[in-house]
Parts: C-alpha cells; sequence; structure tokens
C-alpha cells in the first residue's frame, strides 16, 4: 500500500485526517467536485482552486470514449491535461455502463457496449478499467463493479455483489503500484445487511488503500442509505479512508459524515448551478423564480465566492432567464465553493468535538425564511 490516510482527530464515528498523495496532500472529510470528461462543467481549473477544492472526480468512461484514454497519456495525462496538478480519482467506468440498458452485455469477465457518441463497440473488464485509469494518471483508481440496480431482489443482489468481489481482485492484481498512488475497492450488497457483510470481509481479504460504498444514492432515498451506511462502515478498516460514491446533497454529507464516512462526489452541484439553483445557507434557492427577479441582495450573505461578492439576485435571475451563460457559470461557482465550505465546517466542527450541535445550527439556517 502506497496512498496513506492518517486520522487527525474524530467525534464520536466522524474522523477528520488527511489523504497523502503523489499529487499532494487533502484534509478530509472532502467533497470532490465531478469532472465528467476532464473538466468540472462551466468552470475553469483557476475557479475550481478558488472555491478551496483540493481533489476532483474524472470519469472513466467518457475518457475512454472521447479524446481516449491513449491520447491523454500522450498528452501528458489528464493532471496535465486539465491543468490540475492536485489528486484525481477516476471511477472505473463501470456505473456509466451498467447504465447503458439495451446496449450492454455483461459476462463473467467483463462487458461488451456500444457508445452512446457513435454506436461503437467498447469492452471494459477489471484489467482494462485498471489499464484505461493508468493512462489517464489517476492518483486514485477504482476498481471495477457492477453497481446493483435498485429495487433488487436478494438473489440478483447477491449474484451482482459476488461478480463485483471477483472483479475486485482482478483489479487488484492489475493496478500496478507507485508511490503516493492507490486502489480502491467498493463495497456493493444493496440494502441487505449479510450481503454487504459478506462483501466488506472480500475486500479486506484483498486489501485496498480505500474503501468506498457503492450502490447507494439510486432511489432507496435518505432513510434507507443512512440506515445501510449505520451498519456497513463499521465493517471498513480503521485506518483506511472511506467513501461514499455519487452522494449527495447537504443533509447527505452532514449525515453521511456523522456516519464515519470521508470522501464524497456528486454532480449536484454542478448540475444545479446549470439549471438555475442555488445551495444556500439559507437552503435551496430556485433562481429562474419571479420572486428574485428586483432582488438586490446577495445570494448568501456570508458566501465569499464572486457572485455573492459582486452581484445580486436580481442580475443572477436576469442572467438565467436570458440563458447567458455567465449565469451557470457564476451559480456552478457558488455552489461549489458552498459545498467546500460545508466541508471544512464540519472539519472544524469535529476537531472541536461539537459536530452534532454545527449540523443542527447548519440545518436550522435552511429553514428560515
Amino acid at each position: 500500500m502506497t496512498l496513506a490516510w492518517t486520522r487527525h482527530g474524530h467525534d464520536g464515528a466522524a474522523r477528520t485526517g488527511v489523504l497523502h498523495t503523489a499529487h499532494g496532500e487533502v484534509e478530509t472529510p472532502v467533497f470532490m467536485p465531478v469532472g465528467t470528461a476532464g473538466t468540472v462543467k462551466a468552470m475553469t481549473a483557476d475557479a475550481v482552486r478558488a472555491t478551496g477544492a483540493g481533489i476532483v472526480l474524472g470519469n472513466t468512461y467518457h475518457l475512454m470514449l472521447r479524446p481516449g484514454a491513449e491520447r491523454v497519456a500522450r498528452l501528458g495525462g489528464l493532471h496535465r491535461m486539465m491543468d490540475w496538478p492536485g489528486p484525481i480519482l477516476t471511477d472505473s467506468g463501470g456505473f456509466q455502463v451498467m447504465s447503458l440498458t439495451g446496449l450492454r452485455k455483461m459476462d463473467a469477465d467483463g462487458v461488451t457496449f456500444q457508445s452512446h457518441i457513435d454506436g461503437s463497440k467498447h469492452r471494459l473488464t477489471p484489467a482494462g478499467s485498471i489499464q484505461i485509469q493508468h493512462l489517464l494518471d489517476a492518483t486514485i483508481t477504482m476498481a471495477f463493479d457492477e453497481c446493483t440496480p435498485f429495487p433488487a431482489t436478494p438473489e440478483a443482489a447477491r449474484a451482482s455483489m459476488e461478480t463485483s468481489m471477483r472483479w475486485a481482485a482482478r483489479s487488484r492484481d492489475a493496478f500496478v503500484a507507485r508511490p503516493g498512488y492507490g486502489l480502491f475497492g467498493i463495497v456493493q450488497g444493496s440494502v441487505f445487511e449479510d450481503q454487504r457483510a459478506d462483501s466488506a470481509a472480500a475486500l479486506r481479504s484483498i486489501g485496498f488503500d480505500g474503501y468506498a460504498i457503492g450502490g447507494l444514492a439510486v432511489g432507496e432515498g435518505q432513510a434507507t442509505m443512512f440506515a445501510v451506511l449505520d451498519y456497513t462502515v463499521p465493517m471498513l478498516p480503521e485506518d483506511r479512508p472511506r467513501y461514499l460514491m455519487g452522494v449527495g446533497t447537504p443533509d447527505d454529507l452532514l449525515g453521511a459524515v456523522a456516519r464515519g464516512v470521508d470522501m464524497f462526489d456528486c454532480v449536484m452541484p454542478t448540475r444545479a448551478g446549470r439549471t438555475g439553483r442555488a445551495y444556500t445557507s439559507r437552503g435551496v434557492f430556485n433562481l429562474r423564480n419571479a420572486r428574485f427577479a428586483d432582488d438586490g441582495e446577495p445570494l448568501d450573505r456570508g458566501c465569499a465566492c464572486p457572485l455573492c461578492t459582486r452581484h445580486s439576485r436580481a442580475y443572477l435571475h436576469h442572467l438565467i432567464r436570458a440563458k447567458e451563460i455567465l449565469g451557470p457559470m457564476l451559480l456552478t461557482w457558488h455552489n461549489l465553493q458552498y459545498y467546500q465550505g460545508l466541508m471544512r465546517g464540519m472539519r472544524e466542527a469535529i476537531r472541536d468535538g461539537r459536530l452534532a450541535e454545527h449540523a443542527a445550527a447548519v440545518r436550522a439556517g435552511w429553514n428560515r425564511t
């Protein structure tokens, strides 16, 4: 194991720590902006850095199709290509491939699928996914897995989980260890505690630098997701980072951090920025709403992003309604900065032993009129 995580403090199950990588250090708990195709949508790399982000996520499926992993490697790797010298985590492509209903066929060794772009045929196997992520120069590589759909019968969920565990072992075998680089395994098992336990035990036996919890935020609801985390997180090694994939809302992050999760990613803040929705200390605003047309107030007085310090809600409303590209750019910046501030506040509260009080205050702020 060459990628290290050091725990610095805890408050109940919640932890703070530092992830030590070949591309720099990252404080946890951390939210990773999603840069699907080698860019965080509507953001320059400088803008992403200015929000406080220290690590971003890239997507194996999209990058293998366009511009191609070999091309990215020839151009110096994803870090150089997208001007991001910090850590990059790449997902394995499994989630995207599994969502291609009617365009893919799975077998014991991998998945054959058609590109959603041009219909060309491709194949992903555990070794192939790891090789692509190596070409991209991912700091953190994810094991290739099958994301179990929800709902699933116990029998279907177990078959899917056991396939993912076989693929996890093959992913481990294919990974090329280098100083400061790491490979994460992914716990599956849907909402079944015995299956999550079997999956976690299999991954611990194989041995990974970090452990992700997959197969959640797929329609099961927050209460069920938290219940799964309640019994799954304690199954994972204390000395390794824990990553909840594809999550989520600010309230999801508060609840998951309290349960011991260290890392998150989600398209929610960037997608919301492109559709006129703002995450603020007073809750979620829809800036398309006519009530903002004459509102000269900053979007969120406590925020130091360019939108909140230089422009009004009325101006943002105008940009969104006029479909001016500056609107999504400013709002995406704000949303990402809000998420980074949320994580920073939780890190400070954990260090001070007051996470529960802090979370209650944040939630109370969302309910202010």
